[in-house]
């Protein structure tokens, strides 16, 4: 599983489905159109039969131009942006089982990468002590079940298994640090240095879902996942700086070591309606609260005696509202669209190089082909535009007396493709 897009609202991925994708993941809670629709809403599942597998592809690329940034003293030959484009494309699978045990109860399995993000930055940026390289990745696994308890309603529930693994790296100043501990010699912007962090845990969590159709034509999805809570654990290494890290360290700072970092995945809760117009047409909306407030700071522990690695976040809880309608010219072919507008949790205050998301608006088309009986193709394309962010952080806020002021702006936007295959046998 690569690493999500950076500019992924927080550092949420959606792209979880192409059949969804289509219509901007409107009416994903309750459309249940294939198997992978398990992702959104578990109960679902009770509305396919026999035994399913369904693989994608996502290619995510995000563009995110830093500009105007103004913090340390640039090192020579450095952009002082630290490159054209923080944000790095990625590729992301998704896969999706379904077996039937009956004609009421279906088991599911998802594996998918829910949450990620990747930013880089060249070396000796005016942001450099606030970042260089950010990489989160997820892999998920979701065992479901689900059951259809009236001819009108459907009830599943699932584990999620979360593998997370992050890297996080950034230059230190050295000379800052050891100038404000009386080191000889020492002195800000004198003695850059490095500091890499990665650590990995798995966490565990899990869905539920309901889904209502009060008739035919007409279903309402209601689905929540829980928030997965990580406590990872790695190691730390330092280089660069010279004497004044020597001395630092013999002091028993800034020594290779192990770290420790909580991080928690949101709770996320949807409600959502499709309904045939006609057996050609069909309309359907979303509605999605994410649970982002939680994440207060980003607080990474080390074990010998450097002073914790603080970094103030305070985001705040989002909406997703989609519409979307679908087109079926044929009973082979259906042509999808939507549109969406996505929250960022970011405050305009604590956004960092490392995340530089804003809020989104989605416009998104999809394509299904049904070639034979047993197997259906989907694709789908997005556009993102992501409104502009800024960057404005003072040596003054919790945890930056050492990485110092950084100003600027990004200018930002995303491109999705996705294409998957869906196998009934």
């Amino acid at each position: 599983m690569a690493p999500g897009p950076a500019l992924a609202a927080g550092f949420a991925i959606k792209e979880q489905s192409a059949t969804a994708q289509g219509n901007a993941f409107a009416g994903a809670t309750a459309e249940a159109a294939d198997i992978s629709y398990m992702f959104f809403n578990p109960a679902g599942l009770t509305r396919h039969s026999g035994n399913r597998v369904s693989a994608g592809l996502n290619y995510i690329a995000p563009q995110s131009e830093p500009q105007g940034m103004t913090g340390a003293a640039v090192q020579p030959g450095v952009d002082p942006n630290g490159g054209d484009d923080a944000a790095v494309n990625a590729l992301a699978p998704m896969l999706y089982g379904m077996l039937s045990l009956s004609e009421d109860l279906k088991l599911g399995l998802g594996v998918n990468a829910p949450f990620g993000l990747s930013t880089e930055y060249d070396r000796g940026w005016a942001g450099r002590y606030h970042a260089l390289d950010s990489d989160l990745t997820t892999i998920n696994v979701n065992p479901t079940v689900a059951y259809r308890v009236r001819d009108w309603l459907s009830i599943g529930a699932g584990l999620q298994i979360q593998y997370a693994d992050a890297e996080l790296s950034n230059a230190v100043d050295f000379g800052a640090i050891g100038a404000a501990q009386g080191i000889p010699g020492a002195a800000p912007g004198t003695a850059d240095g490095l500091g890499e962090v990665s650590g990995d845990d798995i966490g565990f969590g899990g869905t539920l879902g309901v889904l209502i159709e009060p008739s035919d034509t007409t279903r309402i999805g209601l689905s929540y996942r829980s928030q997965v809570a990580h406590e990872l654990e790695g190691d730390a290494d330092f280089s660069g700086g010279g004497a004044v890290r020597q001395a630092l360290a013999g002091g028993g700072a800034f020594t290779d070591t192990s770290v420790q970092a909580d991080l928690t995945t949101p709770d996320q809760a949807s409600i959502g309606v499709y309904q045939e117009i006609t057996p050609q047409w069909a309309v359907m909306g979303e509605l999605q609260w994410t649970d982002w407030s939680d994440f207060d700071s980003l607080r990474i522990q080390f074990d010998d005696s450097t002073p914790d690695s603080v970094t103030e976040e305070a985001w705040n809880d989002t909406m997703f509202v989609a519409v979307g309608a679908t087109y079926r010219p044929r009973d082979d072919l259906a042509l999808r669209l939507g549109v969406a507008y996505d929250e960022s949790p970011i405050p305009d205050a604590t956004r960092t190089p490392r995340i530089p998301g804003s809020d989104r608006t989605w416009l998104s088309l999809g394509a299904e082909w049904t070639p034979m009986s047993f197997l259906t193709l989907n694709a789908a394309y997005t556009h993102i535009f992501v409104k502009d962010s800024t960057v404005s952080l003072d040596r003054s806020d919790p945890g930056n007396a050492a990485r110092g002021d950084l100003d600027g702006r990004y200018e930002n936007s995303i491109d999705l493709v996705s294409v998957q295959a869906t196998l009934r046998f």
